[in-house]
C-alpha cells in the first residue's frame, strides 16, 4: 500500500486529492488508511466525497471506530449514514449504538429502513437471523425468464448479490432458487419453474450463524437463503458475512484455548484497550495460579522420594511439557472436529480408543528416547549406591509414557464431555486440561517412582 498521508492533506486542504484518491482506491483500502485518524478527522474525509462511496467506506471501518465516529455526528448526519449503509451492516452498528442513541435515531428513519433495522435486530445474537442481509431478489415462478432478468435489472443497485435469486409464492414461501447463469443460458420465453432448482441449501433464522456459514462453506454457495419454521424467505447470508461469521468464531476458539475471556470480538489488537487485555485475561490466569498450588502439594508430599533421588527433579519439567503438549494436541485436534461437525459426543468411544492408540505410540517412541538417555548419560555417581540405573531408567520411562497417555485420553475426553453438558469445548479444554495434566502427572509420575525403586 503506497505513503498517503491523509492527515497531512487534511491540513493543507486538499479536498481534490482526497476525493480523488477515495474514488480511485477500494473502500476497504480507504477505510484501512484513514483508521488511524480521530473520529472527527475521518468524518471530515467522508463528507467530501460521494454519499455511496461514503457509506461503502464507513461499513469496511471496525465495528468500534463507527461508534467512536457516531457520537461526533448530528442527528440528521447519523440517519443518513444509516440510510446508506447496507442492512446487515447498519444492523451490526445499531445493536452496539446505546439505548439512547437507538431512541434518537430510529424516528429519523425512513419508514422502510426503520422497520428493517427493527426486524433485523430482533434476532438473538450469534443466530442466522442476526447476520443475514434484506437485499436480495426475490421472483415469482409464474414469470418469465424476460420478466426475471428485467426485474433483477431494475433491483441490482440496492441488491448485496443478484447471482441468485429465489423462487417465493404468493405466501413469500420459498420454492426454488436460479442462478443469473440459468436465466441468460435459457430462452426468454421459459417460465421460472421450468428453470429453477428446488434442491436448494437454507437454514433456519434461529440456526447457530457458524452452522449457517458452514453451510455456505460446505455447499460452495455464494448466499444462502434464510427461512422460518414455516419456510418464509426472511432473508440471505452472503459469502463475505459467512466468512466474517468464520473468522469471529475461530477468533472466539482461539482465545477460549488460551483461557482469555470476554466478548472476543474480531478487534484489532491495538483498538483494545490495556484496561480491556487485562480484564479478559485477568479471570483464568487468577483462578488457575490458586489452583496451580495443588502440584506444589503433591511435589511436597512426595519430598522425601526427591531428596533420596534428585535424579528426579530433573525431569519433572520435560514430564510436565510433553503432558501438555500431548494434552494440548488432542484437545485441539478434537475442539476442531466438533466444531466442524465431523464428531459429537456421541463419538466418545471412538474418539478415546483412536487416542489410546496415538498416546500409547507416542509414549512408546518417548519412553525409548528418555530411556537411552537415562542409561547412556547419566553418571552412576550421581545415583544412590542401592539403586541401580536401569531401573531408574524404567521408572522414569513408565512415568512419562502414563502421563501422555492419561494427558492425550484426557485432552480428548473434555472437549467431548463439554459438548455433551452444553458447555463451550473450546473453554474447558485448555485452561482446565493444563491443571489436571499437571496434577495428574506429578502423581503417576512420583507414584511410579515409589514403587518401582522403593523410595
Amino acid at each position: 500500500m503506497e505513503n498517503i498521508n491523509f492527515e497531512e492533506l487534511l491540513e493543507q486542504k486538499d479536498y481534490e486529492e482526497i476525493i480523488k484518491i477515495c474514488e480511485e482506491k477500494h473502500p476497504a483500502e480507504i477505510a484501512d488508511l484513514i483508521s488511524g485518524l480521530t473520529p472527527k478527522q475521518i468524518w471530515k474525509i467522508l463528507l467530501k466525497i460521494d454519499t455511496a462511496i461514503r457509506s461503502e467506506i464507513f461499513g469496511h471501518i471496525p465495528l468500534e471506530s463507527q461508534l467512536l465516529i457516531t457520537e461526533t455526528l448530528s442527528r440528521r448526519a447519523l440517519s443518513q449514514i444509516f440510510t446508506d449503509m447496507s442492512p446487515d451492516d447498519r444492523v451490526d452498528l445499531f445493536k452496539k449504538l446505546p439505548k439512547e442513541i437507538q431512541d434518537q435515531l430510529i424516528p429519523g428513519l425512513a419508514q422502510a429502513e426503520r422497520e428493517d433495522i427493527l426486524k433485523l435486530s430482533s434476532y438473538p445474537e450469534k443466530t442466522a437471523g442476526s447476520v443475514m442481509t434484506s437485499e436480495y431478489v426475490a421472483l415469482f415462478s409464474h414469470y418469465t425468464v424476460s420478466d426475471a432478468i428485467e426485474t433483477i435489472r431494475k433491483e441490482a443497485p440496492d441488491k448485496e448479490t443478484i447471482y441468485y435469486a429465489y423462487i417465493i409464492d404468493q405466501d413469500r414461501k420459498l420454492i426454488g432458487f436460479v442462478s443469473l447463469k440459468d436465466l441468460i443460458l435459457s430462452k426468454p420465453t421459459l417460465k421460472l419453474n421450468e428453470v429453477m432448482h428446488q434442491d436448494l441449501v437454507s437454514c433456519l433464522v434461529t440456526e447457530d450463524q457458524e452452522d449457517a456459514a458452514r453451510k455456505l462453506q460446505k455447499y460452495d454457495l455464494l448466499a444462502i437463503p434464510v427461512i422460518d419454521d414455516n419456510n418464509t424467505l426472511l432473508g440471505i447470508i452472503t459469502h463475505d458475512d459467512a466468512i466474517d461469521v468464520i473468522t469471529q468464531e475461530q477468533t472466539e476458539d482461539i482465545e477460549k484455548l488460551m483461557a482469555i475471556a470476554g466478548s472476543h470480538e474480531a478487534m484489532s489488537y491495538l483498538k483494545k484497550s490495556a484496561w480491556t487485555h487485562f480484564k479478559d485475561r485477568s479471570i483464568w490466569i487468577v483462578v488457575l495460579a490458586i489452583v496451580g498450588l495443588i502440584p506444589g502439594m503433591i511435589i511436597h508430599h512426595f519430598e522425601n522420594t526427591l531428596v533420596t533421588l534428585m535424579l528426579l527433579a530433573l525431569y519433572m519439567p520435560m514430564m510436565a511439557n510433553t503432558g501438555g503438549n500431548s494434552g494440548n494436541q488432542a484437545a485441539t485436534v478434537i475442539v476442531r472436529a466438533l466444531s466442524l461437525k465431523e464428531v459429537s459426543h456421541k463419538d466418545f468411544f471412538n474418539v478415546l480408543y483412536k487416542e489410546l492408540r496415538i498416546s500409547l505410540m507416542l509414549a512408546g517412541v518417548l519412553a525409548l528416547l528418555i530411556g537411552a538417555k537415562i542409561l547412556f548419560f547419566t553418571s552412576v555417581a550421581t545415583i544412590p549406591e542401592s539403586l541401580s540405573l536401569t531401573k531408574i531408567a524404567f521408572a522414569i520411562s513408565l512415568g512419562l509414557s502414563l502421563q501422555v497417555v492419561t494427558a492425550t485420553l484426557i485432552g480428548s475426553m473434555l472437549p467431548l464431555i463439554a459438548s455433551k453438558l452444553k458447555l463451550d469445548p473450546a473453554i474447558i479444554a485448555n485452561p482446565v486440561l493444563t491443571t489436571v495434566v499437571d496434577i495428574t502427572g506429578l502423581l503417576l509420575y512420583f507414584n511410579a517412582a515409589r514403587i518401582i525403586l522403593g523410595i
